[in-house]
């Protein structure tokens, strides 16, 4: 379908959403945007909507720059799926006792294991971990002191869902193949995070002019850019961890419960969509961060979650360079949550979760499919930037 261009301030605005269907909260903050001094480009997704300082489903190219609150404060949130040998038929009538043992496996909402997980000892997890993982928390020592006192909570949260829009799911595909999918970020430690660098940037002397003090930076060269690039890094090395931890406990629940079906499972499919990578476009290097959107490149594969009770796709990059090599994260909200639970009712949640074992109580009316745009034509606006491999309906979700 190709993108929209309206004019910005210093770059020009590419949307790949219907201009006339965003709130004008967001559109106002995508202008914002490009008054910025560093920014080199902004791209706006199909299921682009309001957020805090940037939209969710933007993706914004910097020199020399970056913007914290323009990756989220769940740093590194984003999906796995898996394939598995299983086929609808291999599936019982009754799915409660498959989604209660997912629950006892992996900790949902503000839970936590009661012991941090060693993945050396998951069976698809361990192979190779151990010198990475103690690597990897051996750098916890760097991060800022305003949160180092969570170190006993973050590990322990490792390979845990969280709330909100997060869930773990068993699929099928058009073909009757059984996928198992998630999506979860860096947990409780990746929002302290932050939230502690977004307030440290609003402090400096060089963002006091700016339109929004939400879009505070931070520049190269610079203490602050050093320390956030470092606690950066990290978060988003967690959230991928954590969703790692979790399809391997993920699978140990399908071993148990299939056992005589002996499933095996393909490669992991795993990508963020709130994080920044270093990239370079046009002869610059340049900081381009991602919040509600996926890296799309030539042939890398990315996942577009629908919402509870409607479909998801598995996609492949084309490589556009006009979106900086970026996609749609999902379907995206059409209404805030407190809008949603005004508007709709367990009935509502039910009627429109037929078919899929799941919660259906108040707790998650928010989370109801009619909160959301259609993913379908969130699909079919970015024909430029993905391909379709794989269609999904979930017939299990479990969420926080």
């Amino acid at each position: 379908m190709g993108f929209t261009e309206l004019p910005g301030d210093r770059v020009p605005i590419r949307m790949w959403a219907d201009p006339t269907q965003v709130e004008d909260s967001a559109m106002r903050q995508l202008r914002n945007v490009t008054t910025l001094p560093w920014v080199r480009g902004l791209a706006v997704m199909p299921d682009v909507h309001y957020g805090k300082g940037a939209t969710v489903g933007s993706v914004i190219a910097m020199e020399g720059a970056v913007c914290p609150a323009a990756v989220g404060v769940d740093i590194g949130c984003g999906m796995s799926a898996v394939r598995t040998s299983l086929t609808a038929e291999d599936l019982p009538g009754d799915l409660s006792r498959l989604r209660a043992r997912i629950e006892r496996a992996i900790p949902v909402g503000r839970g936590m294991h009661d012991e941090p997980v060693d993945p050396t000892r998951l069976y698809d997890y361990g192979s190779g971990t151990g010198a990475r993982w103690g690597d990897f928390w051996s750098r916890f020592d760097g991060v800022a002191d305003a949160v180092s006192f969570r170190r006993e909570r973050a590990t322990r949260q490792m390979g845990s869902l969280g709330s909100g829009n997060h869930f773990v799911e068993v699929c099928l595909d058009t073909e009757g193949r059984v996928w198992l999918m998630l999506h979860s970020g860096s947990r409780n430690i990746g929002k302290e995070l932050a939230d502690h660098h977004i307030g440290v940037a609003q402090n400096l002397p060089h963002n006091q002019g700016l339109i929004d003090r939400d879009l505070a930076v931070f520049v190269a060269d610079t203490p602050q850019m050093a320390a956030y690039r470092h606690d950066l890094f990290w978060a988003q090395e967690y959230a991928r961890y954590n969703r790692g931890v979790m399809m391997a406990l993920l699978k140990d629940v399908v071993r148990k419960e299939f056992g005589k079906a002996k499933p095996r499972f393909e490669q992991e499919i795993s990508c963020h969509h709130n994080y920044v990578a270093e990239e370079r476009y046009e002869g610059m290097d340049l900081l381009v961060t991602r919040k509600g959107a996926i890296r799309a490149g030539a042939g890398e594969y990315g996942i577009v979650p629908g919402s509870m009770g409607t479909r998801s796709y598995i996609v492949r990059g084309l490589g556009n360079p006009s979106s900086f090599q970026s996609a749609s994260h999902g379907a995206g909200r059409r209404m805030s949550r407190a809008a949603a639970k005004r508007r709709f009712t367990e009935r509502d949640l039910a009627d429109q979760t037929r078919g899929v074992e799941c919660r259906k109580d108040s707790g998650v009316v928010d989370e109801i499919p009619a909160a959301y745009k259609p993913i379908e034509q969130v699909i079919a606006r970015q024909g430029d930037l993905v391909e379709v491999t794989a269609e999904l309906r979930q017939v299990v979700c479990v969420k926080g």
